[in-house]
Formats: C-alpha cells, structure tokens, sequence
C-alpha cells in the first residue's frame, strides 16, 4: 500500500511538472512570435494558465500527493523561468529599437 502512495505522489508531481513545462513552451513560443508581449491576450493566456496550475497544485496538497513546499517551488521555479524569459525578450527589444 506505501509503494502505491508513493508512486502516486511521484506521478502526481511528474503531472504537475509537465503541465509547467507547457506553460513556459507556450509563453516561450508566443514571445518568439509576438511583437508586443504587453497584449492583453498574452497577460490573459499567461494568467488564465498559472491559476489552473496553481489550482492543480493546490488539489495535490490537500490530496496529499505532494507537500505544500514542493508545489510552492514548482510555481517559483516556472515563475522565476518565465521572468528570465520576459526579461530577455525585452533586452532583446530594446536592442532592436536603439
């Protein structure tokens, strides 16, 4: 029953990570093709994304699947990466526009 419990919690943070890693390939992706990454509808995209993952984490707590710190860094960790790559698009911008 314990090797379950965990296997569970193993593919439940797996999940979790996974539906990350698509957040940051489809904000990756719209900042390669965007020309204005303050558009609405990215912010909206971006928005809509972080709080159905941040829901998902929030039902693995209280299931118990992962502790509260692992889904904490999980949202730090994707947020910390899509800053870096909101920061490089702007540097990027800048560049372009002096």
């Amino acid at each position: 029953m314990q090797k379950a419990v965990v296997n569970n919690a193993n593919k439940a943070y797996a999940l979790l990570k996974a539906d990350a890693d698509k957040i940051l390939k489809l904000i990756q992706v719209q900042m390669d093709n965007l020309t204005m990454p303050q558009c609405p509808l990215y912010e909206e995209v971006l928005d809509t994304h972080m709080f159905g993952l941040s829901r998902e984490i929030d039902f693995a707590i209280r299931m118990d699947l992962i502790k509260e710190h692992e889904g904490k860094a999980l949202l730090d960790n994707l947020e910390k990466q899509l800053n870096k790559i909101h920061e490089s698009h702007n540097k990027n911008n800048n560049n372009i526009l002096y």
